[in-house]
């Protein structure tokens, strides 16, 4: 674990609380996303199953995957969330292979997961690393925040951290579309499913 740097991002994190803009992995979520469910349970994926949660918070969704099959590994830049996560898999009788770690310093492998799964979460130097740790045949399911948020009063404000119209789509170009859409309520997302093509 890079708990060092997990140190330092607390401390950014603690500044943010206190006028600044939440972490997005760090925001308190009331229900798990329907897209995200379905698309858990609809992923047919060959085997070995491996599945990457990132910004995965206290696993909410890495629990999900390891009771769906999957050998589920979950990244976080907190420390602590990393570790809740790991405790609630356990009491739910599966296994999460948590890290801490700050991806703009310690890249994902490539080609490793067969499942890659952000959610609520934007991060736009990271589009590249996500795309190439998708193993071929893999599926990433993203889902997050767009710049119509911004008219509601709630949710992230910062442009860091709001998806343009269409953007989420172009990032995964050359990947095999399942299923894409953009909508306002009740909040403003982009969600896409997408396939990693095997040849090419």
């Amino acid at each position: 674990m890079d708990r060092p740097g997990c140190a330092r991002w607390k401390r950014r994190e603690a500044r943010d609380e206190n006028g600044g803009e939440e972490r997005l992995s760090q925001r308190p979520i009331i229900s798990p996303s329907p897209f995200v469910t379905e698309w858990i349970a609809r992923a047919i994926v060959p085997p070995p199953r491996r599945a990457l949660d990132v910004a995965m918070g206290r696993g909410r969704y890495a629990v999900m995957l390891a009771r769906s099959g999957f050998r589920t590994f979950g990244v976080d830049i907190t420390a602590d969330a990393v570790h809740d996560a790991m405790v609630t898999a356990a009491a739910a009788g599966v296994r999460v292979n948590g890290w801490c770690a700050d991806l703009t310093r310690h890249p994902l492998p490539n080609a490793r997961f067969d499942l890659v799964l952000v959610s609520r979460y934007l991060q736009r130097d990271l589009f590249p690393a996500l795309r190439e740790a998708v193993a071929r045949g893999g599926v990433v399911l993203y889902e997050t925040f767009t710049t119509a948020q911004c008219a509601k009063g709630t949710g992230p404000r910062s442009p860091d951290h709001l998806l343009e119209p269409g953007e989420l789509l172009r990032r995964f170009d050359g990947f095999d579309v399942l299923f894409y859409d953009e909508v306002t309520a009740p909040e403003a997302v982009a969600r896409i499913a997408a396939r990693s093509r095997t040849l090419g």
